[in-house]
């Protein structure tokens, strides 16, 4: 009989990914599990503010004829185009999870389905989470780059 036991890793990430489905952001659902010694300590998923209306990222540039068929590009304005601005990221939300209820993440491990951003970056290294895992790879490199410049293990665990 083969070992099909799965690692921690991807026994966290798939939590992760099954935490993203709870994402309320039309254009990325990301989820993470931040753990200790591979246990999960909190959960995050990338949205709108608690008690905010959900994203929205309806096209609002093409034009269409009487079919319903688009006959115009989009342009610079599209919100479908356009970063989301409204979302508060899924690390951001898993830190300030675990900060208002008094949950310490020093010496922890983050488990992303996306890898961080610059600015959630800088949040995890303050958070003292010493490893980051993610499964897909961010429109930026710089929060990965900040995090090996201060330390932080990096590991890419594709899909």
């Amino acid at each position: 009989m083969a070992d099909d036991r799965i690692t921690r890793d991807q026994m966290l990430m798939g939590m992760a990914q099954v935490v993203a489905r709870r994402s309320t952001c039309e254009r990325s659902k990301v989820g993470v599990i931040v753990a200790v010694q591979s246990r999960p300590l909190v959960s995050g998923y990338n949205g709108a503010p608690a008690g905010m209306p959900h994203c929205d990222h309806t096209c609002n540039c093409g034009a269409t004829d009487k079919y319903g068929d688009t006959v115009s590009d989009h342009d610079d304005t599209c919100a479908a185009e356009m970063p989301c601005t409204v979302a508060v990221h899924a690390e951001a939300n898993a830190i300030a999870y675990a900060a208002r209820h008094g949950i310490i993440l020093a010496e922890s491990i983050l488990y992303s389905t996306l890898e961080p951003c610059y600015e959630c970056a800088k949040l995890i290294i303050n958070a003292g989470i010493v490893r980051v895992v993610y499964s897909m790879a961010y429109r930026s490199h710089l929060g990965l780059m900040l995090l090996r410049e201060a330390g932080v293990e990096t590991c890419y665990q594709g899909a």
